[in-house]
């Protein structure tokens, strides 16, 4: 399934349907009078957050949504039937905007959670309304009014407790796949993760978080440089920020732990300012290699001058695994 975090959509509502201007024809009633019903109203176009979709895909090959218009009402005093609702279901951690105006419509952060994005049109009224003592007869009846249509912006941000961040090949894929059930492409090449992956931790005393790994994150994220900046977003509802980093030997000679944690934490906070301060924990992956433990000592004291704890881990071997998840959850859930 590939997965799709914005896309624009063109959204109709019913129009209300017409009143009638019957008049009423039955035998033995020779001054029948007024007989027309109103319309019917037309339906809404409404928005609701389901938790069992993931992705907006259903949103990119198909743009156009129209509601149900209202029935014109009928003689014998009958109404018109009103149109039926169109019911948009969207992933939880959708945010809607008006396409053309950018104003916030809705941000659907919890499931079932609904938004009428267009309201319906009303029924006209039927000429029995119009009837009066001096105008027993009228002819007089109201069109429907239009329902609203607008162009809408739906754009999906991620809900997780925990964002998962490093530059590309550090091992956030291998990483969230040792914790978590989540099964993510893995490589040995830079960008293998080219969408946001989400998966369940489960730790003891049924105690789970969710992780989200957070692609493409390099220098220049924040300007569009790689696939950062298409994924940032998915950063803004997480709790705790995960850093993973590789050592010098492992990295390249362009790179280093303590310059890449920076980098990041610059990028963060040039996309959205309030996102360098979340709570963070840095972590030094690939600690099974012989050239990430060499650098052990070194690296935990640079990073300590900054009053930050390096914690240590491999997500090839399980080394140190259950201890960051403790951690991490105590940042999640802080007493």
């Amino acid at each position: 399934m590939h997965f799709i975090d914005e896309t624009v959509v063109h959204v109709k509502a019913g129009d209300g349907g017409n009143g009638s201007t019957a008049m009423r024809r039955e035998a033995h009633i020779p001054r029948g009078g007024p007989a027309g019903g109103d319309g019917g109203n037309g339906g809404s176009v409404v928005v609701i957050a389901d938790p069992q979709l993931s992705t907006l895909l259903d949103y990119k090959y198909k743009r156009h949504y129209k509601a149900e218009r209202g029935e014109d009402g009928r003689n014998k005093d009958q109404y018109g039937k009103g149109g039926e609702d169109l019911i948009l279901r969207v992933p939880v951690g959708t945010v809607i905007h008006d396409a053309e105006t950018g104003e916030l419509l809705a941000d659907l952060t919890t499931p079932d959670a609904r938004c009428v994005v267009a309201q319906g049109g009303q029924g006209g009224r039927g000429n029995i309304h119009f009837k009066s003592p001096w105008n027993q007869a009228p002819r007089t009846a109201e069109p429907g009014t239009p329902g609203g249509e607008r162009a809408l912006r739906f754009e999906l941000k991620l809900l997780a407790d925990v964002g998962l961040l490093g530059y590309p090949s550090v091992g956030k894929s291998t990483f969230i796949s040792r914790v978590s059930r989540a099964r993510p492409k893995i490589g040995d090449y830079p960008f293998t993760t080219l969408v946001p992956n989400l998966g369940m931790v489960r730790l003891s005393d049924e105690r789970s978080m969710v992780i989200a790994d957070i692609p493409g994150l390099i220098e220049g994220a924040s300007e569009g440089a790689g696939l950062g900046h298409r994924f940032l977003r998915h950063v803004e509802r997480t709790g705790v920020l995960l850093h993973l980093l590789e050592s010098n030997e492992l990295a390249g000679p362009d790179r280093a732990p303590l310059r890449d944690f920076d980098t990041l934490n610059r990028e963060l906070k040039l996309y959205a300012p309030e996102l360098a301060d979340k709570p963070q924990v840095v972590a030094l992956n690939k600690i099974d290699l012989p050239e990430a433990r060499d650098a052990l000592d070194e690296l935990r004291a640079r990073f300590a001058e900054r009053g930050i704890e390096l914690h240590t881990v491999s997500a090839a071997t399980g080394e140190g695994l259950p201890e960051l998840l403790e951690i991490l959850w105590a940042r999640v859930h802080p007493r």
